[in-house]
This record gives C-alpha cells, sequence and structure tokens, in this order.
C-alpha cells in the first residue's frame, strides 16, 4: 500500500490516509456568514470523491470585525452552528474528518465589510489594504480577540468538526503579528524575538484548549517564511515550529507568509519543503505540506522524500473533485 493511504494519528484522531484538501475560499456564504446548501454541495462532493482523509474548510471569522470578504464563512455566533452540523454531517457520511479554520483578517479586514474600524499589531497598512489605516491593537483587544478564537472553537465542535485549524498565515492578523514587516510594536508582544512575536498565537491556542477541550486537536497554519527582505525567515519557522510544538498543537500546517501562498520564483510540487523539512526535525507531531501538488504521483513522491508527513491538494482539487481518478 502507498504509505500517502496509510492511517496517521493527529492527537487522537486517526485519518484514514494522508492527503488533505486545505483551507480554500469559496464566498458562497449567506449575508451573516452561515453555510448554504452551495457551501455543503462543495464540500460533500469533496469528501466524496477527492480521495482525502482530512478536509480544513475555508477560514471563517472568528469575530465581525475580523471578516476579510463577503461571502466568508463564520464561527462567530450560536447561531451558525446548525449550518455548520448539516455539513459536517455529509462530510461525515462519505468517510472523511473535517477541522475548520479560525481566522480574523486584522489589518487586511475593510469597514466596509465589518462596519469597524481595521485593527493590527502596529498602526501599518496592509499591502492589500492601502485604504484604511488600521488601530494598534490594545492588550485588552488581544486578549478578547483570543477568547474569540476560544468561542469560535467551541461551537466547532459543537457543530460536530473533528478539530479546528488557527490561520496564522497568508498576512492575516496572527501572521502579522509574527511578521516583523507588519509588527512594530515595542511591548511583550513586539517583535524583539519569536518568542514575542507568537505571544499572541499561543494565547490563542490557550483560549481554544480552555473552550473547547484538551482532547480536541488542533492544527496551526503558520506563514513561516515572509520570503521578503526584512521578513520572517526560515530560521524564524523553524524556531516558531518548536515554540508551538511545546505548547500543545497537534498538527503544523507549514505556508507562506504576508506574500500569500505562494513563494515566489517556484512553482515545483511541493514549494514550501524548505519550512516543512526543518519543521519535521525540530518537532514530533505531524507535519502537513500545501503547494504545488496537483497528482497523487507528486504528493507520494513527497511523503517518501521526509518533506511531511501529510500532503495538502490545493487548486487541483478545487477546480475538479475528481482530480486523482
Amino acid at each position: 500500500m502507498s504509505r500517502l493511504f496509510e492511517p496517521i494519528a493527529i492527537h487522537d484522531l486517526v485519518l484514514k490516509n494522508r492527503l488533505v484538501m486545505p483551507p480554500m475560499a469559496t464566498a458562497k456564504a449567506d449575508e451573516t456568514g452561515g453555510v448554504t446548501d452551495a457551501v455543503c454541495a462543495y464540500y460533500q462532493e469533496r469528501a466524496r470523491y477527492s480521495k482525502i482523509g482530512l478536509i480544513i474548510t475555508e477560514h471563517s471569522y472568528v469575530s465581525q470585525q475580523g471578516k476579510a470578504h463577503p461571502g466568508q464563512t463564520s464561527l462567530a455566533e450560536e447561531e451558525t452552528v446548525p449550518g455548520w452540523r448539516r455539513l459536517t454531517d455529509c462530510v461525515h457520511q462519505e468517510g472523511v474528518r473535517i477541522f475548520a479554520q479560525l481566522s480574523h483578517a486584522g489589518t487586511a479586514a475593510s469597514s466596509q465589510v465589518t462596519g469597524q474600524t481595521p485593527v493590527g499589531p502596529s498602526a501599518i497598512c496592509h499591502p492589500k489594504q492601502q485604504k484604511e489605516i488600521p488601530a494598534e491593537m490594545t492588550v485588552r483587544q488581544i486578549q478578547e480577540t483570543a477568547q474569540a478564537f476560544g468561542e469560535a472553537a467551541r461551537r466547532a465542535r459543537e457543530a460536530g468538526f473533528d478539530g479546528v485549524e488557527i490561520h496564522a498565515a497568508h498576512g492575516y492578523l496572527l501572521n502579522q503579528f509574527y511578521s516583523p514587516l507588519a509588527n512594530h510594536r515595542s511591548d511583550a508582544y513586539g517583535p524583539q524575538s519569536v518568542e514575542n512575536r507568537t505571544r499572541f498565537l499561543r494565547e490563542v491556542l490557550q483560549a481554544v484548549r480552555r473552550a473547547a477541550g484538551e482532547d480536541f486537536p488542533v492544527a496551526v497554519r503558520l506563514g513561516g517564511c515572509d520570503y521578503q527582505e526584512g521578513g520572517s525567515t526560515l530560521e524564524d519557522s523553524t524556531a516558531a515550529c518548536r515554540i508551538l510544538a511545546e505548547s500543545g498543537t497537534d498538527l503544523l500546517h507549514l505556508t507562506g507568509g504576508m506574500n500569500g501562498f505562494v513563494r515566489p520564483g517556484h512553482q515545483e510540487p511541493g514549494y514550501f519543503q524548505d519550512m516543512s523539512r526543518a519543521a519535521r526535525q525540530a518537532v514530533q507531531i505531524p507535519v502537513l505540506l500545501t503547494g504545488g501538488v496537483t497528482t497523487l504521483a507528486q504528493a507520494q513522491a513527497l511523503l517518501e522524500e521526509g518533506c511531511a508527513d501529510l500532503i495538502g491538494v490545493g487548486r487541483a482539487i478545487f477546480r475538479d473533485s475528481h482530480w486523482a481518478d
């Protein structure tokens, strides 16, 4: 049997294989962030036909201030739980596990979408959102936002999810605190050390554990490297992975940082493998690698080469649920 189709455990949760559908936005939620028939059908089809062991849903905002775009799904309110329960039931019927990705857009948000002033680690405009100067978050706001992540995780568990993934990548709030490009603070959350830059993320982890339970699997999608001058580096990524593993993370999902979900100048399968290889040598928890994988053969090769423990296949599955046939 191919190693790709061998089971693997995340915390105490056993996946039937090592193929993962990573988060990709459908923008098909209703105006309140609720799950629609279109969202449910999209995930059920991929659970049925895409040969995957785990789905990680598109990013769901944990508070109105953190909403990134219209049509984004939400776990910010209790009213969203029944719709998500319908979706998780559909996916489980296909024998596939499912995690919810929890997110806050930070300075990437817009008041035109949220009705609120964007916030972030510092009063620095996001590279993709130059129209509004965000407010620097107070310590109290940081603590309240960590609590919002925790409550969203509790709702996810009540909705039947098998775990959650905390979104700390792609230029969103937790990635902004991690990146020296966006974080110019002078307090304990500032860029002076990787320990400081991951402090908010670790407080989110603690809040999730308190609210959802110690036995609920928690992954972190980390934008480990910015691949930009003055940004986070491979050494930072490896140090952050160690810190997160020691803080109770069950799965590390490595990807690019503030510049988005691509690596400039690279299109080869597994183009973030510099980070995933280093992480596997540094930690004892599973590592998920996503990026540029379009065939089963490519996914199998990356596993055999020791690049990761699980492989994510994104755009190929997004385009065609029968991608592996």
